[in-house]
C-alpha cells in the first residue's frame, strides 16, 4: 500500500498545529481558534501517548475535542464573563442612561430627538414640545427611552 501524506503526520504536526492556532487568535477576533487549538494540542497528546492509532481515528478524536472545547469554553465565558472597566463600550446608547438632554425635536406621537455631542439620537416616549429636558431611562435597540425632567 503506498503512504500518503496523513501517513506522515506525528503528534508533533498536531503539536504545532494546536500552537498555530492559539496564535491565530491572537490576530483574528472572535475566541475561536484558541479552542481548536486546544483540541489540536490534546490530539497531539494522544497522538503521543498511541502512536499506531490510525489518522481516521486522530482526525474523528480532533473533530469531538474541537466540539467539546468550543461548546465548554463558550458556556464558561457566558457564567464568567471578562471583567472591563469599560463594560458598555460598544453599546454607546447605554452609556447615556441617566444623563439629561433637551429635546432638539418635539415627541410627537411618542417619538423624537435629542442631540448629544455632534450625534442626534431617535428617542421615544410621551409627548414634550421641543427644548424640553429629558432624562434617559432606557435603551430599546438604537432608540433612546426618555422622560421627562423638570
Amino acid at each position: 500500500m503506498p503512504l500518503t501524506i496523513f501517513d506522515e503526520i506525528t503528534f508533533w504536526h498536531w503539536l504545532i498545529a494546536g500552537v498555530i492556532l492559539i496564535a491565530f487568535e491572537m490576530v483574528v477576533p472572535g475566541v475561536v481558534f484558541m479552542w481548536l487549538g486546544i483540541a489540536a494540542i490534546l490530539t497531539g497528546m494522544v497522538a503521543w501517548i498511541s502512536p499506531e492509532l490510525a489518522m481516521e481515528w486522530l482526525l474523528i478524536i480532533f473533530a469531538v475535542l474541537s466540539v467539546v472545547s468550543v461548546v465548554a469554553g463558550r458556556t464558561y465565558l457566558k457564567r464568567n464573563p471578562l471583567k472591563t472597566d469599560h463594560a458598555t463600550l460598544n453599546r454607546r446608547g447605554e452609556q447615556y442612561i441617566g444623563r439629561h438632554f433637551t429635546l432638539c425635536e418635539p415627541i410627537v406621537v411618542g417619538f423624537g430627538k435629542i442631540k448629544v455631542d455632534d450625534t442626534t439620537w431617535k428617542v421615544m416616549g410621551d409627548d414634550m414640545p421641543e427644548g424640553a429636558k429629558v432624562e434617559v431611562v432606557a435603551v430599546q435597540g438604537v432608540v433612546l427611552k426618555v422622560e421627562g425632567r423638570d
